[in-house]
This record gives C-alpha cells, sequence and structure tokens, in this order.
C-alpha cells in the first residue's frame, strides 16, 4: 500500500517505532505473565511448567500465572496461544504434539505450527524405554523379536492414537516389519498399568510415567529408544546397541510464545528460561522426574521443531494415522 506521508514524516514515524519498541522491550514485563499448559493440572507437562514458571519469574520480576487449557491433543491450547496478542505476555508449553505431530494428524489445523507461534527456547524432553511384562519371555531386543514373530499380532499399548509412544511404536514397527496391534488408552496411567497388569504385553513408555516400575520389577526393560544411553539409567542398554540402527524416539517440549513477539522480548524470555533451567533445585526436580534437560537458544528449537515434524510427519503418513 502506498504511503500518502512526506518522506521526512515517513522517517520520523519509523523511528519513533523503533524507540517505542525499544523502550517497550527494556520495561518489560510490567505485569503477570500467562503460562498455558495445554493438558490437565498434575501431569507432566504442568508439573515441568510450574516448576519452571517459578523459577523464571523470580528473574523476570513477575510472577507467572499456568492457565490449563487441555483437549484435542493440544490444539484448544495452541489456538488460544496463536491468537494472543504478540506481547510477550501469553507464553506455552508446546511439545511434540503441537509442533511436530498434529500437522500431520489432523487435515485441518486452527493453528500453523510454522506460522503461528514463535520458539522461545527447547526445555526438556522424556526418554521412551521399550517396556514387556514380567510374563514376556524376553530380556532383550533379539528375544523379544524372536518372541514377536511367533504372535499373530501382539499388542502394544499407548497413552493413546497419535501420542509420541503411539508414533514410537510406529516407527518400530517399520523398522522390525513385525505385526503389531495398536491399543490406546485414555492416558499413560491406565496404560502402564494393564502392562503391569499382563492385559497388554508391552509398550514403549517415558521414563516418568514408566521407570519407577522397572525399578521395582514390575517391567522389563528391552531398551532405551535413545542415541546413547541415559543417566541414571545406564544399565539399561539403547536399542541402537542391539542393532536397531539409527531408532531414536523423545517426548519432547519447549516454550513459545504468539508469532509477531519482538525479538528483544522472545531474548529476555530465552535469558529467563535458561537461568532457571539452571538452578540447582529445577535440575534437581527433573532429574526426579526422570527428564532430559535440553535448554537451547529460539533458533535451535524452531530447527529441531522442524526436524521432528519432517521425521514424524513421514511416520504418520506410511501408518496412515489421521485423528479427524
Amino acid at each position: 500500500m502506498r504511503s500518502f506521508l512526506p518522506r521526512g514524516r515517513r522517517l520520523f514515524v519509523s523511528a519513533l517505532l523503533c524507540v517505542c519498541t525499544a523502550a517497550s522491550a527494556q520495561t518489560y514485563p510490567s505485569k503477570p505473565l500467562e503460562w498455558v499448559v495445554p493438558y490437565p493440572a498434575g501431569g507432566g507437562t504442568d508439573v515441568v511448567a510450574r516448576t519452571l514458571a517459578e523459577a523464571m519469574g523470580k528473574t523476570l520480576g513477575q510472577s507467572i500465572i499456568i492457565n490449563n487449557k487441555p483437549g484435542a491433543a493440544t490444539n484448544i491450547g495452541a489456538e488460544y496461544v496463536a491468537r494472543s496478542k504478540a506481547d510477550g505476555y501469553v507464553l506455552m508449553s508446546a511439545d511434540t504434539a503441537t509442533l511436530a505431530a498434529n500437522p500431520s494428524l489432523y487435515s485441518k489445523l486452527s493453528y500453523s505450527a510454522e506460522k503461528d507461534l514463535a520458539p522461545v527456547g527447547l526445555t526438556v524432553r522424556f526418554p521412551m524405554i521399550l517396556v514387556v511384562n514380567p510374563q514376556v519371555p524376553a530380556n532383550n531386543l533379539a528375544e523379544f523379536l524372536a518372541w514377536a514373530k511367533g504372535q499373530k499380532a501382539a499388542n502394544y499399548a499407548t497413552p493413546g492414537a497419535g501420542s509420541p509412544h503411539h508414533l514410537a511404536s510406529e516407527l518400530f514397527r517399520e523398522q522390525t516389519g513385525i505385526a503389531f496391534t495398536h491399543v490406546p488408552y485414555r492416558g499413560a496411567a491406565p496404560a502402564v498399568q494393564d502392562v503391569v497388569g499382563g492385559q497388554v504385553p508391552f509398550m514403549f513408555v517415558d521414563t516418568a510415567s514408566g521407570y519407577q516400575f522397572v525399578a521395582g520389577g514390575k517391567l522389563r526393560a528391552i531398551g532405551m529408544a535413545t542415541a546413547k544411553r541415559v543417566k541414571n539409567f545406564e544399565d539399561i542398554p539403547t536399542l541402537q546397541e542391539q542393532g536397531l540402527k539409527g531408532f531414536e524416539a523423545y517426548a519432547w517440549q519447549g516454550l513459545v510464545v504468539p508469532a509477531g513477539t519482538p525479538k528483544d522480548v522472545i531474548a529476555k524470555l530465552n535469558t529467563a528460561l535458561l537461568a532457571a533451567m539452571d538452578t540447582t533445585a529445577v535440575k534437581a526436580r527433573m532429574q526426579t522426574l526422570g527428564l532430559e534437560s535440553i535448554p537451547s537458544s529460539p533458533e535451535r528449537m524452531g530447527k529441531y521443531a522442524s526436524d521432528e515434524r519432517a521425521k514424524w510427519g513421514q511416520v504418520i503418513k506410511n501408518s496412515g494415522i489421521k485423528l479427524d
């Protein structure tokens, strides 16, 4: 659109806008922030958000209020944030579903993972473990695959269709070529309980939800779905070590804001996030939950999300998974 302001006037307005933006960044934040968690209170994502929000609030000099907006595989929370004012006062825990899986799982989304949400930084990821009920005659990957080949179609549990656990299982099926039957549950807890009880023989479970059962002998770990052995789980070999080359799967999270949020504001949030993740209390809390901290820059998070979107988008396409 053509401007009808004289050139000198246009330059003055542009300079004034720059000054106002800089001043806004310097005074930010001047009021409490809202942190949207797209899951119910009490779950892993909620605990991580509350832990980080408390520490970040001290650095920013403002309280950060958690607002749980669960539903539709994080789509409700993502749409709310995407439509919020881009001023740095609305944040969100975005994860594998929000940024990597949903664009392929849904034919239509009310937000664009690439265009409507701006990355602030990665926070944590949940390593996955392939576990079996102790009655399954397998102690390692080779024995597990031999057992599975003898089944018509072994059942596996997940916290729900399209979850990172489901996608990990589908990738596993692709790479092993063995037929498995998906049994989706409403959350990790009931899925794990049925594997413990023997109703379903195996699943991919995240460390936060399943390791206590492995440690207690109620589940047997076959292998970690990670590139290297994980700290505090060194006794569990990776699936890659056991011959499943390149197999890697995590449930991961990061912090995002509405697209268009000033870069200076994002930088300030990233600084506060990194400081929070570096505190002794936060490190101890994440370790207790069995989580791996993955602090990053906004740029690194953007690249990570893009790579994950391509990876899991292909798995979803190959598997024919759709949630609408």
